[in-house]
């Protein structure tokens, strides 16, 4: 099933300027034991096939051509590295749920480069038995700190809490949260602070707006509504006038995790743009 944005965040993402091709997102099930879910060797090279398969190499010719950076005949795309697993702060976690790992695996990503050097993430999710890849976002955030994580606690688990758009490792022991940028430092400080501290900044500034609450039945976290499914509202975008961008340009990166916690991607769409711009 796909998912649905509601109406006011999809309109966001059909008008913003070159950050995101959404496609759908539809995470993975979420697990509730010690440590998130790990996708298999298997689903990783999977993965890799979808992101680096002919027709994908062909949108990312156009989402890297989209300002006029490169023609989209000499982007000539290519596919960097394995698939990496990305895991997002766990409404569960947040709701206190006995058992819930902090974070939930929400998709793989792939790193795409340009022959200009231009940077891209290909999210893929299994549906339907297959891997496809539903989303290119500007940057490579998520293997770069898939990466950095893994230098700093080998083992460990990385995750992102896109509400503030922070990168974070649960170490091995899985008693700590350590911050991987300049946001998680800000929201944890420099070194890091223990998991049940963590969940209880995370249930003060996401608890009251999880689905179900007060929050999300007033309709300030935008809810569920009569939108087009997000696939076919790009695969719309992507088959108008050429004039604009190829596709969607602003990131609701996380888009389902930001849903699920009741919060609008806007500031994250700032957020990860500027990231990039620095």
């Amino acid at each position: 099933m796909t998912r649905q944005l509601p109406r006011h965040l999809l309109k966001t993402v059909l008008a913003g300027s070159a950050a995101t091709l959404v496609l759908g997102v539809a995470a993975p099930a979420a697990t509730a034991d010690s440590g998130p879910a790990a996708p298999s060797a298997a689903s990783r090279d999977a993965a890799h096939e979808a992101a680096a398969a002919p027709g994908t190499l062909d949108t990312l010719s156009r989402f890297f051509a989209r300002e006029g950076a490169v023609t989209k005949a000499a982007a000539q795309p290519r596919i960097q590295g394995r698939a990496v697993p990305v895991y997002y702060l766990s409404p569960d976690f947040v709701a206190g749920k006995k058992g819930a790992s902090i974070a939930r695996l929400e998709f793989l990503a792939s790193k795409a480069v340009s022959s200009d050097g231009q940077e891209a993430s290909l999210w893929t999710v299994k549906e339907g038995g297959d891997w496809q890849v539903v989303n290119i976002a500007t940057g490579d955030d998520e293997t770069h700190y898939a990466r950095v994580g893994a230098e700093k606690v080998p083992g460990g688990t990385v995750f992102h809490e896109p509400q503030i758009n922070a990168w974070y490792v649960q170490d091995g022991d899985h008693a700590r949260v350590l911050p991987l940028d300049k946001d998680a430092v800000r929201a944890v400080g420099a070194e890091g602070t223990s998991v049940a501290a963590y969940r209880k900044r995370v249930q003060k500034a996401y608890g009251d707006k999880l689905p179900g609450s007060a929050y999300e039945k007033s309709g300030k976290a935008g809810g569920y509504d009569t939108a087009k499914p997000v696939r076919k509202a790009a695969q719309e975008s992507a088959q108008a006038p050429a004039q604009g961008p190829v596709t969607v340009a602003s990131s609701i990166a996380g888009a389902g995790a930001l849903l699920a916690l009741g919060i609008s991607g806007t500031a994250l769409v700032r957020r990860r743009a500027a990231r990039r711009q620095g």
